[in-house]
């Protein structure tokens, strides 16, 4: 029962509902799920989760968790293998039995909270797939806060070493490492530029001697121009040499762009940041809603299409899934879902398809904390890719999508953990005060080579390891015995 305090009328009423608010889903009650069944769960020591990255490493698996800044209550959990107050900064867990996973090590990152401190970004590669790396070894890049990325040298996940840092900057993000080359477009703040996300394109071949080659962004970012400044980048993915190109997502929840470039151009081309030299490997741009932006922009490149097997032409497509990113708690703002692009003819990009959780099936918006999309897998492991795509949705937890069929995308299954002790509360604004609640905010998703699926969850919820059953199996053409 909850007790509240009596001073005056407005605070006693608001006290109490908002207790009552924080409370009004029961601990330790069932998952919901269709399909998917949970495998194993960790509770990362209650810190809030960003992007996982699984790892076949040797004969282990090995999954790298980065990490959202601390709370206002909790700014540095206590590591229990230390017993001391650390900054959130990168889990390392053994995840080799799905079912019995092992927490390796937690490795601090900057002080501060929410967005301001942390390590998010985690990418992982062996040194015999890097040109210049240490064959022997396995190197982990990952951000440090806002102010710097680094290399660790993760060849034991228990013991990691560091290895380099590219510093002074005023914010960092969603990465990516071409492991085959070593080119990596890192998301960062240089100073001198006039947004907070741009990109910093560097050559890590040699994890320990990183080259930079570039800086990269929209006219409009670069240092010493004028005018209104255009939506900052989220994050890019790249298709490496065979593919020849960099697809890069910007905006978060509003005003996105899907920008394809030539990576020939971008790295071998002019580098100075002039708006024409910005413009040069671009190939094309497709702008979005003001309502929407672009977290995750995934390329499925060559997909065959089944519905048009006997037609002349188009039998294969070239599709982009976009994935938007929820920012407001309680459905503060415009429904942010997934948008499926046909990219085919590249400089004419087109929406052909979107999905969203029905937000009747669970009464998402009153539940408490953010309900819409946020990120995708983004593993092109054979087992899932081209196939099943599993989205993030926040409070209505990982959806499973039948996307064979990107013009229809299907719902097969979903999961929404449990809510537990550690889960955060999530606020929104009232007359007098705010209203708290408590629900599961699944944040990002990610997949292995196995066919497992691992959530994390950005209200200190923890991971969870899942894995398909009934009629989900057969889409992936994954055994029946699930």
């Amino acid at each position: 029962m909850f007790r509240c305090v009596l001073t005056a009328a407005v605070l006693v009423l608001f006290a109490c509902s908002t207790a009552a608010e924080a409370q009004q889903q029961t601990i330790g009650a069932p998952p919901e799920a269709s399909n998917m069944k949970l495998v194993g769960s960790n509770d990362l020591q209650a810190r809030s989760a960003y992007q996982p990255t699984i790892h076949h490493q040797g004969n282990r698996w090995i999954a790298y968790i980065g990490h959202h800044g601390g709370t206002d209550d909790v700014p540095a959990p206590v590591n229990p293998m230390t017993g001391k107050a650390e900054p959130n900064g990168t889990s390392i867990v053994d995840v080799t039995d799905p079912a019995r996973p092992k927490y390796l090590r937690h490795l601090p990152g900057q002080e501060g909270k929410y967005e301001s401190g942390g390590a998010q970004m985690v990418r992982v590669c062996d040194g015999k797939a890097l040109p210049k790396g240490d064959p022997n070894a396995v190197y982990m890049l990952r951000t440090f806060g806002s102010e710097a990325h680094e290399i660790w040298n993760v060849t034991d996940p228990a013991s990691p070493v560091l290895v380099t840092r590219i510093g002074g900057l005023k914010d960092t993000h969603k990465s990516w490492w071409e492991c085959e080359t070593g080119i990596a477009y890192l998301v960062s703040g240089a100073p001198d530029w006039r947004t907070r996300r741009m990109t910093q394109i560097y050559d890590l071949s040699d994890p320990a001697r990183p080259q930079k080659i570039r800086d990269f962004g929209l006219p409009g970012q670069e240092p010493g121009s004028t005018g209104a400044v255009p939506t900052e980048l989220h994050g890019p993915i790249s298709t490496g040499p065979n593919g020849n190109r960099v697809y890069f997502g910007y905006g978060t929840d509003k005003d996105g762009i899907l920008q394809i470039v030539d990576r020939d151009k971008l790295l071998n081309g002019p580098k100075q940041p002039t708006p024409d030299n910005l413009r040069y490997p671009e190939i094309s741009r497709l702008p979005m809603s003001a309502f929407n932006g672009a977290h995750t922009t995934f390329p499925m490149l060559d997909m065959p299409i089944a519905e048009f097997a006997e037609d002349k032409d188009g039998k294969t497509r070239d599709i982009v899934m976009i994935v938007d990113e929820t920012i407001l708690n309680e459905c503060g703002e415009a429904r942010q879902m997934v948008w499926f692009a046909d990219v085919t003819t590249e400089t004419r990009p087109m929406i052909i398809s979107s999905y969203t959780v029905p937000e009747a099936s669970g009464r998402f918006c009153q539940r408490g904390g953010r309900f819409g999309a946020h990120s995708s897998n983004e593993s092109m492991a054979p087992v899932y890719y081209k196939k099943m795509a599993f989205i993030a949705f926040f409070n209505a937890g990982v959806r499973a999508l039948d996307i064979r069929d990107p013009y229809h995308p299907k719902e097969v299954g979903y999961f929404i953990p449990s809510i537990t002790a550690a889960t955060d509360k999530r606020c929104i604004p009232i007359e007098g005060g705010e209203r708290c609640k408590v629900a599961i905010q699944t944040n990002n998703v990610e997949t292995d080579d196995r066919g497992y699926i691992y959530i994390v969850d950005r209200a200190n919820t923890g991971l969870h390891i899942l894995e398909l059953t009934g009629p989900a199996r057969a889409v992936a053409g994954l055994p029946k015995n699930g």
